[in-house]
């Protein structure tokens, strides 16, 4: 059996409490290197072998598996943050599902919202925003037309954009150029939850020098939207006391 586990944002208490069972029972570990808090490794057990991903091809991770499968081990591919955002976990099932390898999923706190906590940050404000874009750049890794950084600007909504940070200047005209004015507030959060995370709180127009006077280059997430600012919203219904719910008599 595989178990693909979100290690969370960074910080080792982030990770959920079933990722952490799992990472005690694990009889080796693949985990992404380059991303993943290595302290994580410290729940294993004493005689788990562990491989880094990152130095691995996909055809190494899968052989590494198909041995622990012969042996009758249990393998946790450990990615950072969610699995399901930008964890290429789709690849290494499908040849699971060829070799007749059963595994399952366990989710994970993912950076967008390592980064909210940090900021102590709703991205849904009644009558700013009530959606959340998350998205990033094209770099190696094509993103299809119609899910360019201007389409989605349009909306004017909350966006989380992954991988891009060495493009930032790029990003802020295109961000403008789909419908954001350059006011706009951003935030750049490097290393979200991490002992060393740095938070910055600018605009559209400012987010480039920000990160050159900050010398943040990569591992960051840039966050966009009205709703950072954190004001001009109107209060939700859910605790309105002239608002009745399932549960409770609006108090007129």
């Amino acid at each position: 059996m595989v178990n693909f586990v979100g290690a969370g944002t960074g910080a080792v208490d982030l990770i959920t409490v079933r990722g952490m069972r799992l990472l005690n029972e694990a009889d080796v570990i693949i985990y992404a290197g380059s991303l993943v808090n290595k302290e994580l490794l410290d729940y294993a057990k004493k005689d788990c072998t562990i491989y880094d991903s990152s130095k691995m091809t996909l055809e190494e991770v899968i052989e590494v598996i198909q041995e622990a499968e012969r042996d009758g081990k249990m393998t946790v591919r450990l990615h950072t943050g969610d699995p399901s955002l930008y964890g290429a976990i789709r690849e290494q099932m499908d040849e699971l599902e060829k070799h007749g390898i059963e595994y399952k999923t366990c989710p994970g706190v993912s950076a967008c919202f390592g980064a909210a906590a940090s900021l102590n940050l709703e991205y849904t404000l009644p009558e700013v925003s009530q959606s959340l874009i998350i998205t990033r750049m094209e770099g190696r890794t094509k993103v299809p037309e119609a899910e360019s950084i201007e389409s989605f600007a349009a909306h004017n909504c909350s966006m989380a954009i992954y991988l891009s940070t060495g493009m930032l200047d790029e990003l802020s005209r295109r961000l403008v150029a789909g419908g954001y004015k350059e006011s706009t507030p951003c935030a750049l959060v490097y290393k979200a939850t991490w002992p060393e995370e740095e938070c910055y709180i600018c605009d559209i127009g400012t987010l480039y020098e920000t990160a050159k006077k900050h010398k943040i280059k990569k591992t960051a997430i840039v966050l966009v939207g009205d709703a950072i600012a954190q004001k001009d919203y109107v209060k939700s219904c859910l605790y309105d006391k002239d608002f009745s719910t399932e549960y409770r008599k609006a108090k007129k």
